[in-house]
């Protein structure tokens, strides 16, 4: 995809004509000064520079929104005398004290703005020419509130400056670093800009530049209504804050630091994103950290006091901070109020994945949530199997000298209540969906909303590689959310599916906080969810690039309010549990959340903390000096923590929360759920603003009919009847699964049932496992089937359709065997029609697919160890694969195998079209020259042939020294890349039987 900035002339630019027929054509919006300065000398654009600066001589009230006007002024006249291009510059030769440089996103913003409201925006092109942009946020701030494009003068003057530096040098000429001239150094620079604005423009599903310029997709937390009005009208901005004048005081104190004598020699580092003595305020710092340590490990409760009184005397730097409670009630004895072993059961931790985290860290905090009946949460990296059974009774898999298993307790178990359902599937296996209690479907995430996970090859060790199918060292990377849910009816699907699954556990969605929120958690209710998870922005990630923690998501008390209120508008409150997390760290934060709609509270950072953090902030490098967030083994050998540890912090929480209740004359919690009357702003006085306003979290529409305990407690939503019942209440089927025998039966399927086979699949891995089950269920359909058909199909299910079917068709299959073939009688050539449809074969770990006829888009996307046949399909095939083997007969779309690190694709291409189809970025094409790679070819396609009686696959095995040379091989990086390549013993069925039966030993 291609960055594309047109700059058209005056007049309505839809028209065909000689007026519009002059245009410049930018490659990227991130500008050098020799591109700059061929634009201002384009003498059919008629440049105009308008310089940027507020004049604070008469004072420095009213200077700022004046100039502001002034500037906007002098856009108007420049259009209206023929200027088609208008650069915004803070340039200038004379910089001065009392000329401070205007905010540069408060200049496009109002100039923008103004020339919207006065008609003539469509006749000139904005740029910014600015020292105030070096991050990927601020391009994308500029862009999408109405700049074209943008010089960074001062980023490109510091890329010449560093490159010059004698560090630099030296560096250089000793070999420690690649030889770099200027222009490269600045080049790289721009193209790290443009590779960080896709990514922004493709987390939020936005394929052109020209689309998310001046879209304005922002939510303003700190602006007040009158700046807003100025310069970003249109924008959510729900709790005010600065006003003109306190932005000009802003600006102000650190432009004058220029012409301060005192001034450093080296820039300050605020510790934007690590802790900096002296820079701003961290909720996590070595100080928070190091007096929750010694609470927990001496389990000493003025230590904890402590603890308390550091975070009550924190800056406020959460909207949480600017609230206080208010109770008309007098006290209660603590002895009245709810025990801490009730209060604790809402308490969950993140969803932080193994891989992301150690073994030991994810495990530990597994065992402390079991211990206190709370919900610890696998994230998206899988859970293995050992840990399913108490730990006192696992002999293999375990060491007893491993630290975080010191003081085990009979009963013991290391298994996460919740198992989290990502876009990536890792790890997603029946089995593994069997053994929840509740099931957690991942759409949005606080840190990082928008896109999938993350996980550096450093951190793919040979074990986390088994837990996900994948091969050690080798980058794992989810797919962004809309791959398998573009909709909310998708979504209601796929709760539908797990449902159907493992009908005992609740199922959740992860949402992000951020304005409109509402509206899709009564989506999500209406779509039969038990539970919804509302995260912050200030959620942590133990993989996450440092471009993808900050600037995403919102506070979650904004987030929270919105839900909560939004489905008792719409009564659907008493349908759901509302949960919430990002950045608790107290008992204060769970009665804020209870005040504000929250029924269960989840705690991320703070447990990792509790169990050894000591916030290095490098967990992407896989370097975590006290080995949390590491799967190097010499640094988890560090580890400190055990699950004591994070069970005493739980109970001080809870401890804090009742004797926060008691304060305020409440005995349980249930009866402050949704008081947001019992909050009331601080009396506190803020740094920068006065003007924040929290109306919108103090007000409330009403309280849920049941009490929250009830809503808890409430029975799992069900799918009601669906044919699976049918099928399971079958005497031979239900002998056969009991009694691991064989039963063949024919079934007659219409297209209102939906995850068909997915109930009795989830029914044989509980008894089963994985690939245990030594019966056959061999089950023909006939008709036309609805979503989601043999989905998490397990080994020993051989379920065939005779007709045609919808989307998702094998989702997450583990093993068996699923065909597709046409009615007989249809009269059109199978090869040439789709009979199944979009994103068929989702996250399968394994089974065999063989499909007569073509797919529709998404084939087989992150498929990593299942083989399929089919005869052609649409656009994305293959897309994320890290395992397995898919052979196409047929013609495929574009962007085929994006994102694919392993596995092997063959595709024939008869028409010589299926090159240009390809995503090379990752992906070697070849042709099938090793004699195992033909071998693997030839005897899926006469599988194929025999399971469907396809004449394409009969033509080609007649003709096998005519097609073979037809056929290409995708080939990933992960793969030896020789011809050979195909001979990868993983990729082959005998090598995916191995692997199996290894992860189930």
């Amino acid at each position: 995809m291609s960055l594309e900035v047109n700059i058209g002339k005056r007049g309505n630019i839809l028209e065909v004509g000689p007026e519009n027929a002059s245009q410049v054509i930018l490659s990227s919006p991130v500008l050098n000064e020799g591109e700059l300065e061929s634009l201002l000398k384009d003498r059919h654009l008629q440049s105009h520079v308008l310089l940027t600066f507020f004049d604070i001589r008469k004072g420095v009230e009213g200077s700022l929104e004046k100039s502001l006007n002034k500037l906007c002024e002098a856009a108007d006249e420049a259009v209206k005398n023929g200027s088609q291009l208008l650069v915004l510059s803070d340039r200038s030769d004379e910089l001065e004290p009392t000329r401070p440089a205007i905010p540069i996103l408060l200049a496009v913003g109002a100039v923008h703005q103004h020339l919207i409201q006065n008609g003539l925006r469509m006749s000139a092109s904005i740029v910014a020419d600015t020292a105030q942009c070096f991050s990927t946020h601020q391009f994308a701030c500029l862009i999408g509130f109405g700049a074209s494009a943008v010089c960074p003068y001062l980023a490109l003057e510091t890329c010449r400056q560093w490159r010059l530096s004698t560090k630099t040098v030296n560096l250089m000429r000793n070999g420690k670093m690649p030889t770099v001239t200027i222009e490269q150094a600045q080049k790289n620079f721009c193209k790290a800009v443009k590779s960080g604005l896709l990514k922004i423009l493709s987390k939020m599903g936005i394929s052109l530049l020209s689309s998310y310029c001046g879209a304005q997709i922002f939510e303003i937390y700190g602006l007040g209504k009158d700046v807003v009005d100025l310069a970003f009208s249109g924008s959510y901005s729900k709790i005010g804050g600065l006003t003109f004048d306190e932005l000009a005081r802003e600006t102000l104190s650190f432009w004058v630091k220029a012409f301060s004598e005192d001034t450093a020699k080296r820039l300050e580092n605020f510790g934007f994103i690590q802790f900096r003595p002296g820079g701003e305020y961290h909720g996590n710092n070595p100080e928070m950290s190091k007096l929750l340590h010694k609470a927990v490990r001496q389990k000493s409760e003025s230590a904890f006091s402590i603890y308390q009184q550091h975070l009550a005397n924190r800056p406020v730097n959460v909207l949480r901070d600017l609230l206080e409670f208010k109770s008309d009630r007098t006290p209660v004895p603590v002895g009245k109020v709810e025990p801490a072993s009730s209060i604790v059961q809402r308490f969950c931790t993140g969803g932080m994945s193994l891989g992301a985290i150690s073994r030991e860290t994810h495990e530990a905090i597994a065992i402390a949530m079991n211990r206190l009946r709370g919900k610890s949460n696998s994230g998206e990296g899988g859970e293995d199997p050992v840990r399913w059974s108490p730990l006192t009774d696992v002999i293999d898999g375990y060491s007893p000298t491993l630290p975080h298993l010191k003081g085990l307790q009979n009963g013991d178990t290391a298994t996460s209540a919740i198992k989290q359902v990502a876009s990536g599937r890792f790890g997603v296996t029946p089995t593994f969906l069997v053994n929840a209690d509740q099931l957690e479907i991942k759409i949005a995430q606080g840190a990082k909303p928008g896109e999938g996970g993350q996980l550096p090859g450093k951190k793919v060790s040979a074990y986390i590689a088994r837990l996900r199918n994948s091969k050690p060292g080798v980058p794992l990377i989810s797919p962004p959310p809309h791959h398998d849910i573009y909709s909310i009816e998708d979504l209601a699907q796929l709760i539908f599916d797990l449902h159907q699954v493992n009908p005992k556990a609740k199922v959740s969605v992860k949402l992000v906080a951020e304005a409109g929120i509402g509206t899709v958690a009564s989506g999500v209710a209406k779509g039969n969810a038990d539970v919804i998870q509302i995260s912050g922005h200030d959620g942590g990630t133990g993989a996450s690039p440092i471009s993808s923690i900050k600037h995403a998501g919102g506070p979650w008390e904004l987030g929270l309010t919105e839900t909560h209120q939004t489905l008792i508008e719409n009564g659907l409150r008493e349908r759901v549990i509302l949960r919430v997390d990002g950045g608790f760290k107290s008992g204060v934060d769970v009665m804020m959340a209870a005040a504000m709609g929250a029924d269960e509270y989840g705690f991320g950072s703070v447990a990792m903390i509790a169990t050894g953090c000591v916030m290095a902030r490098i967990c992407h490098t896989n370097n975590c000096p006290v080995g949390v967030a590491s799967q190097r083994e010499e640094l988890r050998a560090r580890f400190p923590g055990v699950p004591g540890d994070l069970v005493n912090f739980f109970l001080y929480v809870a401890e804090e929360v009742r004797g926060m209740l008691a304060q305020l004359g409440y005995e349980k919690l249930d009866d402050i759920i949704g008081r947001s009357d019992l909050l009331a702003p601080r009396d506190i006085s803020l740094v920068k603003t006065q003007h924040l306003d929290l109306s919108y979290i103090l007000s409330s529409v009403g309280l849920p009919n049941r009490s929250s305990t009830a809503i808890r407690n409430q029975d799992v939503h069900t799918n009601g009847p669906v044919l699976d019942d049918t099928l399971l209440a079958d005497p031979e089927i239900s002998n056969a699964i009991e009694n691991e025998k064989s039963v063949n039966k024919t079934i007659k399927i219409y297209n209102v049932d939906r995850a068909v086979c997915g109930r009795i699949a989830g029914v044989v891995a509980k008894k089963y496992g994985e690939t245990g089950f030594a019966g056959q269920l061999n089950i023909t359909f006939h008709g036309s089937a609805g979503q989601s058909f043999g989905c998490f199909l397990t080994p020993g299910m051989n379920i065939r359709l005779v007709g045609e079917a919808n989307d998702y068709v094998g989702k997450g299959i583990a093993g068996g065997e699923l065909v597709v073939t046409p009615v007989d009688s249809t009269g059109f050539s199978p090869e040439d029609a789709a009979i199944v449809g979009n994103t068929c074969l989702y996250g399968a770990t394994g089974g065999q697919i063989f499909v007569r006829g073509k797919a529709g888009e998404r084939f087989a996307v992150r498929n990593s160890l299942a083989e399929a046949v089919v005869e052609g399909t649409g656009d994305h095939c293959c897309e994320y694969m890290t395992g397995g083997c898919v052979v196409v007969l047929g013609k495929v779309g574009r962007n085929v195998a994006a994102g694919m690190t392993g596995g092997l694709a063959y595709i024939l291409d008869e028409d010589n079209t299926l090159i240009p189809k390809v995503n090379r970025e990752i992906v070697k094409i070849q042709r099938v020259t090793a004699p195992v790679g033909q071998m693997q070819l030839k005897n899926l396609i006469q599988a194929h042939v025999e399971k469907t009686r396809s004449t394409k696959g009969s033509a080609i095995l007649l003709e096998w020294d005519t097609y073979l040379p037809l056929f290409w091989q995708l080939v990933p990086p992960s793969e030896e890349d020789t011809p050979e390549a195909c001979a990868d013993y993983e990729a082959t069925a005998a090598g995916q039987i191995k692997r199996k039966m290894a992860m189930d030993s």
